[in-house]
């Protein structure tokens, strides 16, 4: 090529090569923009459509990462090696990964570059990278006591410069007390929200050992002091008693939270200041008290949310306390606070024209002014009955502010044993009695009782279109427990959870495996060929509650034919294992020995819960 001119178009190169013109015409017209660099100067000698429109002068080549597309190609000559850099295209925000091979031109040294960017929406927070890890790494639910109401929500800065990092956690401790915990780490990005995720797990690795606030602050400030990314963190971690108010808590470099009492005013907590995580090691952690009184909400939030007003410090702690009070005020308690309102009127304090500067994380806890009492039912086993079972129990789910998706769980799942009691309890003769109870304990694990004083029945061995109630159940709840002395008791449980009220999409694809119930032996046998992925894994469990009648019955695994034995897998045999133990029977699994199948639920501690074969 002629590297005195500049960049060439396919036109300009001669097609008498087979293939060449071919060749040429798909680079012409590829997505990403593609450079021809020659000589020690890297003078541009070909591009393609989409680089010429980025710009083909060696001074108008664009920046990837804050760095000149030129200056990262003059490092990939220097090395002689591949490399890769991934980033910001220029100020528009677009994510872009860029390629830079090293490679000889008409006897010049030269470097290939491919540039591949999406748009700035994809930065912005419409799917882009930066977001996508920063939702996977916050938690997708919350849990759901029966005197807190829980919500958090993250809004990420306008600018991909500035997202990534801030980030809210809810952990249950056992005995109604929750870790409540936000926090900011430093940086933005893909890498913030990477080391967003390493403290969030130490934090949840230590809370689970001993969640007094001073040791887990301590315990942080060790492991960010060991690790670079991590080094400079804030993070506000306290411990609430669910049903007596009282909060210990302890900072480090992190505001203070609001608390809003039930008649609308406003504090913030008094605070020792403590430098940020592993910026000081040795500083001593101090732990502070306060009691959140019944019908008042306390208000963490990461520092967007104080700097969204623009300086000074202190205007944005006031407009902060002004919008929570307002959105508190307008919100209906026995529903909870919604904080993805509350951050999304943080973040819109801010003139349109200057946009969100940083990330607002708001982590919500209201504590309830009444509980909710337990329910108790006692009506005659016969399906005119069922109506008011639904109405009732429908409302008091309704009070505790559950899910939609989980409410209509349970209500079906109790719907289902109710309707078996109805049906089945007394047949041949007079109706009887059912007794329904429900209630949560401290730590938000719902428990249903259907009994009746009726004659138990065992489940057919194929029972057809109808004896389902207890597969069904199963699907829809974390647990059920059947006993049949003295009638029938049914006892559903379930952990409350509080999260967004939308439809679970169906996973993606077709089964990667074969998965079908053998019932030509005296026990069914559920065999699977080929690759246990997320969607085989989905029908595996079906299948083995199907053939168990719900677990009430011995069922088989055999995975001889198994090429893949992924997570989820592990997952459904764990499950399905649990299921059977409370049954009172062991599953058998056939896997071969010596094989990566038979390797996997070794570890994966299942040796111990199922016979495997």
């Amino acid at each position: 090529m002629d590297t005195s001119q500049g960049a060439r178009t396919p036109d300009d190169v001669p097609a008498d090569v087979p293939g060449t013109a071919a060749l040429l015409s798909a680079l012409e017209h590829a997505p990403a923009a593609i450079y021809c660099l020659s000589g020690a100067g890297l003078q541009p000698v070909w591009a393609n459509a989409r680089a010429r429109e980025l710009g083909t002068d060696r001074s108008d080549l664009p920046q990837v990462a804050g760095r000149p597309v030129i200056e990262l190609a003059g490092r990939a000559l220097r090395t002689g090696r591949t490399e890769t850099v991934t980033g910001v295209l220029g100020e528009a925000g677009s994510p872009a990964t860029l390629v830079m091979q090293p490679l000889s031109v008409s006897g010049e040294p030269g470097v290939l570059l491919v540039l591949e960017a999406g748009s700035p929406a994809d930065a912005r927070g419409d799917g882009g990278p930066v977001e996508q890890a920063q939702s996977a790494l916050l938690p997708p639910s919350l849990p759901l006591l029966p005197d807190i109401r829980l919500s958090g929500s993250y809004d990420r800065a306008t600018s991909d410069n500035a997202a990534g990092g801030d980030w809210y956690d809810a952990v249950p401790l056992g005995s109604g007390r929750l870790a409540l915990v936000i926090g900011d780490a430093v940086g933005s990005g893909v890498p913030a929200a990477a080391a967003m995720s390493r403290l969030r797990g130490a934090m949840r690795s230590v809370a689970m050992r001993d969640p007094w606030p001073g040791a887990v602050v301590t315990a942080l400030d060790e492991f960010a002091a060991q690790m670079d990314d991590v080094e400079g963190a804030s993070v506000f971690y306290g411990v609430l008693e669910a049903a007596t108010g009282r909060l210990a808590y302890a900072a480090a470099g992190h505001p203070p939270p609001l608390v809003v009492a039930a008649d609308g005013s406003t504090t913030f907590l008094p605070l020792t200041p403590r430098p940020p995580l592993g910026s000081v090691p040795g500083t001593r952690t101090e732990v502070s008290h306060a009691v959140l009184e019944k019908g008042a909400t306390l208000v963490l939030f990461s520092d967007g949310a104080v700097t969204a007003s623009g300086p000074p410090p202190t205007h944005g702690l006031g407009r902060l306390a002004e919008v929570a009070r307002s959105v508190i005020a307008s919100s209906d308690p026995q529903d909870g606070i919604g904080s993805a309102e509350l951050a999304s009127a943080v973040a819109g304090m801010l003139p349109s024209p200057q946009g969100r500067p940083d990330d607002v994380a708001v982590l919500v806890a209201h504590r309830l002014a009444d509980t909710p009492t337990p329910l108790r039912l006692d009506l005659p086993a016969v399906p005119s009955s069922l109506p008011a079972v639904r109405r009732h129990l429908g409302a008091w789910l309704d009070s505790l502010g559950m899910g939609e998706q989980d409410r209509v769980g349970v209500m079906v799942a109790v719907g289902e044993a109710a309707a078996n009691a109805a049906e089945h309890a007394y047949r041949d003769t007079e109706p009887g009695p059912m007794h329904i109870s429900a209630a949560v304990d401290l730590d938000g694990v719902l428990t249903v009782t259907v009994r009746d004083q009726g004659t138990w029945r065992a489940p057919d061995r194929d029972p057809g279109s109808r004896g389902r109630g207890l597969l069904i159940m199963r699907q829809l709840v974390d647990g059920v427990v059947l006993q049949g002395e003295g009638g029938t008791t049914v006892t559903l449980r379930l952990r409350l959870r509080r999260t967004p009220d939308v439809d679970v999409e169906h996973l993606p694809g077709t089964s990667a495996a074969t998965v079908v119930v053998d019932r030509s032996d005296e026990r069914p046998v559920v065999r699977v060929e080929g690759a246990l992925d997320m969607v085989s894994a989905e029908q595996l469990r079906i299948r083995l509650l199907e053939a168990s009648h719900g677990g009430t019955g011995r069922v088989e695994l055999d995975v001889r034919g198994v090429t893949l034995f992924s997570s989820a897998a592990v997952r459904v045999v764990l499950a399905m294992a649990r299921i059977a133990r409370d049954e009172g029977w062991q599953l058998v699994v056939h896997a071969p020995a010596g094989g990566v199948t038979r390797h996997v639920l070794e570890i994966s501690g299942l040796g111990g819960l199922v016979d495997i074969r």
